[in-house]
């Protein structure tokens, strides 16, 4: 079966020559018992794959099972897969088997893989590597013949490292992987996807399709995507409810897609605790001074542009009218560390400061190079003076300020007190 029947026949919308090669790869692999290993962000549509492996194996005749590992509880996740005998736990009540028994001879999709408690690693390496596995309860040994294919969002190498998952299950899960695209790797494939949402919306909300304007198409194509697919058909739904004007502009749209935050959208990395996985944790210092020094570094870029533009447009007898010196002098108050009275010079190429050769207070002449004094890198300033600011444009609200921040109430409690801030 080519790549274009199988999108047919499953539903997956998007020409993007990444998600061809994963669909190639799996329609490739279908065909043997290797265990394949899906990595892929939450929302991009990593389920269709173990359908595609398994509607296209020798086994499609089979039993079908897709256990999301991250739902079950951990004291309950071996008995799920593996089945228990009556009374060997409370509740217990009569014999079970388990997911691993029923799904013999067919496939079993084990999302959300490195959710699982390492215990319940143990064994599942144990049915890959001899296809045994033995019921909660029980000391007979029972075999399988299932075919395993997996699925996380987590970045596996990361939960090895931290000592949440074990290696050797990493290498044998991974035998083959397929990595899913992000939908902003997948630019081309957005404005299909958000027609062929709206359409299904509209027939099911009994209403007419929504249609973008060329303006909306560019910001829906440029927007980051962190919830990736998913995060486009809940917008899309949204607006076919909300919006009763179904010619779609820039200026609606922009109402449901949330500011992206680039300083959150990492990897997801584990948690300290055993089978959960959260986002970076910017509540602590460390988080808060990388934040002040990202700001920083993009106020001083600005200035640098500014700079630089005022040397390649004005040669070194073209008088500045006082606007444009008052300009200049107010970028000084505002980053702070310059003398009012006159502005440093330095001389780019030589490395080394000259004096000043023009009076901010009139109409002057440019005969050098001009940048801003470097910038104190205080940490401590920047998050007082940060901290500060926020509690004055909060009125001292607390709570309010903490959130703007980013921190909790309890870190800003403390930081107040630690800086000593009366507001």
């Amino acid at each position: 079966m080519d790549i274009l029947s199988i999108k047919q026949r499953l539903g997956i919308i998007g020409n993007s020559p990444l998600l061809e090669r994963a669909i190639d790869i799996a329609r490739q692999v279908a065909s043997t018992d290797l265990t394949v290993l899906i990595n892929g962000e939450s929302g991009t549509g990593k389920e269709f794959f173990p359908k595609i492996i398994h509607q296209l194996s020798s086994r499609k005749h089979g039993e079908y099972i897709a256990v999301n590992c991250g739902a079950i509880p951990e004291g309950t996740i071996d008995s799920e897969l593996f089945g228990h005998e009556k009374g060997s736990f409370t509740g217990a009540n009569e014999a079970r088997k388990g997911y691993f028994e029923v799904v013999h001879g067919g496939t079993i999709f084990l999302d959300e893989v490195a959710e699982l408690p390492l215990l319940t690693q143990v064994r599942l390496l144990r049915v890959l590597e001899t296809g045994e596995f033995i019921r909660v309860g029980s000391s007979k040994v029972q075999k399988t013949n299932a075919r395993v294919v997996a699925a996380t969002n987590i970045d596996i190498p990361e939960a090895i490292q931290r000592g949440k998952f074990r290696e050797d299950l990493y290498y044998r899960l991974n035998t083959v992987p397929i990595k899913v695209p992000a939908l902003r790797e997948r630019k081309e494939d957005i404005i299909l996807l958000f027609k062929r949402f709206s359409n299904d919306f509209a027939e099911k909300y009994r209403m007419p399709p929504m249609q973008l304007d060329e303006e909306a198409k560019k910001m829906l194509i440029d927007y980051h995507w962190p919830g990736n697919i998913r995060q486009l058909k809940n917008i899309t739904e949204q607006i076919s409810v909300i919006e009763k004007e179904k010619i779609i502009s820039a200026a609606v749209l922009s109402k449901y897609l949330p500011v992206f935050n680039e300083r959150i959208n990492l990897p997801v990395l584990f948690s300290g605790q055993t089978g959960t996985a959260h986002q970076p944790d910017y509540t602590t210092e460390r988080d808060i001074m990388y934040r002040f020094l990202l700001d920083m570094k993009k106020d001083l870029n600005e200035l640098k542009k500014v700079v630089y533009d005022i040397i390649e447009n004005d040669s070194d007898t073209k008088i500045f009218q006082k606007s444009d010196a008052s300009y200049i002098k107010q970028l000084h108050k505002d980053f702070g560390h310059i003398p009012e009275k006159e502005p440093v010079h330095h001389n780019i190429e030589e490395g080394h400061i000259i004096e000043p050769a023009f009076d901010m207070n009139d109409n002057y002449e440019i005969t050098e190079e001009y940048v801003q004094e470097e910038e104190s890198l205080s940490i401590e300033n920047k998050e007082k003076e940060l901290i500060f600011k926020a509690l004055e444009k909060h009125k001292g609200n607390r709570k309010t300020a903490s959130a703007e921040l980013g921190i909790s109430e309890r870190t800003l409690y403390r930081k107040i007190k630690l800086f000593n801030l009366d507001v």
